[in-house]
């Protein structure tokens, strides 16, 4: 298994990119291709024989950077890590992409030159969301702005799919982000979507607002990508406002910051809780071949974790089960 892995994208390539997946091939039977500057890589590469043996480096000079515009980047920067990776999933390779780089840019790549699956009508970003104890997944948190119920109903199969196959929950519940629980609340797409859902052979649970969504039952939010990507900015906003906060105040007097000493480790779960980059990226479903989305500001340990989520994705056969669903008839509505 080969994951091809953008070495420039992110706040903290190459050196990041580089470490966490040198981690990864320390716990994982994978083989890691570098898509970057060569001289850079090579950098942070003096290690073990038998680990550089696995490893390859598709020598790139250009880097697409957060200010370009991602469909004008990824046609005009041929030579980009970013392009040279993508066209290498494509020629086969290697087995997926992973890139913390311009969101918009991997989201144009993945469309144009990997390719949806057959029958899909629109690739979905589909990041983890926390959900009270667990995580649910949330769809779209970007990739399409204007949607059709079709592409709503399509992303509610593939996140159904994905969350049997990869993590490993059984019948998930699928629930519509919407401005109230009742039946016929919202707009026409909502309406039209909810109709779709009720009728089809998914687990639907109904309406969710936004008020439940951190303490509801469902396992996959359904929305459209201008309405998740709301939802996940403010999520973030919220997240590092309050911690931050909270952190002053705990400060300011001697006996909150004795109080702060002794809640550290608890508060430090509950931000890792809190924040759904900790769990490695977002996948774009819906794609011939699976692309990963790692946070900007990932770590080596989140770099890892987006490996180890190709991996899983990978040997669970999502696009294989996704395949043969909409063989069987899964998007006749």
């Amino acid at each position: 298994m080969n994951i091809i892995m953008d070495a420039m994208g992110g706040d903290n390539a190459p050196e990041a990119i580089v470490k966490g997946s040198i981690e990864a091939l320390r716990e994982y039977d994978v083989k890691i291709t570098f898509s970057g500057k060569e001289e850079e890589i090579k950098k942070y590469l003096n290690i073990e024989k038998n680990l550089l043996n696995r490893i390859e480096i598709i020598n790139a000079e250009d880097v697409i950077t957060n200010e370009d515009k991602p469909v004008k980047a990824i046609r005009k920067k041929k030579d980009s890590s970013m392009v040279k990776g993508m066209n290498a999933l494509k020629d086969g390779f290697g087995d997926a992409f992973v890139s913390a780089g311009n969101t918009g840019a991997i989201l144009s790549g993945g469309l144009f030159i990997v390719g949806r699956l057959p029958g899909i009508e629109r690739p979905c970003l589909a990041p983890l969301f926390p959900n009270g104890e667990r995580f649910s997944l949330l769809m779209d948190a970007g990739a399409n702005v204007d949607c059709k119920p079709l592409f709503l109903n399509q992303f509610a199969l593939m996140g159904s799919i994905y969350m049997e196959n990869v993590l490993k929950i059984e019948n998930p519940k699928v629930g519509l982000i919407n401005i109230g629980t009742e039946e016929g609340k919202g707009n026409k797409l909502v309406n039209d979507t909810f109709k779709l859902l009720k009728e089809s052979e998914l687990n639907f649970i109904g309406n969710i607002e936004a008020r439940d969504i951190l303490s509801n039952d469902a396992d996959i939010l359904v929305c459209d990508g201008f309405v998740g990507n709301v939802v996940l900015k403010l999520m973030e906003g919220v997240v590092s406002e309050l911690m931050g906060r909270m952190k002053n105040e705990i400060l300011k007097t001697t006996k909150g910051k004795i109080g702060g000493y002794l809640i550290k480790d608890s508060m430090k779960r509950l931000k890792d809780k809190l924040d759904y980059s900790e769990h490695g990226g977002a996948p774009l479903l819906g794609l011939k071949a699976p692309v990963i989305k790692a946070h900007g500001s990932s770590d080596s340990t989140a770099i890892k974790n987006a490996i180890r989520q190709s991996k899983i994705f990978l040997d669970s056969g999502v696009n294989e089960i996704i395949k043969e669903e909409l063989d069987r008839g899964g998007n006749d509505n």
